[in-house]
């Protein structure tokens, strides 16, 4: 069976890298009803996910 741990952490790790990458070097971007940044909070909580998921992934294997 395939395990889909390693490509979704992957994934997730290299979308939230470029979130938070997006909002350190333009935080100027904001969700227009809002002062948070949402792009820095969404992108490390994916980035957290992604690597418990290749953290997963990798202890398996």
């Amino acid at each position: 069976m395939y395990d889909l741990r390693l490509p979704s952490g992957l994934f997730f790790t290299l979308l939230g890298l470029i979130l938070c990458l997006t909002a350190l070097a333009a935080p100027h971007y904001r969700a227009p009803l809002t002062e948070a940044n949402v792009n820095l909070y969404a992108g490390a909580g994916m980035l957290a996910f992604g690597g418990v998921m290749l953290w997963l992934g990798l202890r398996r294997s």
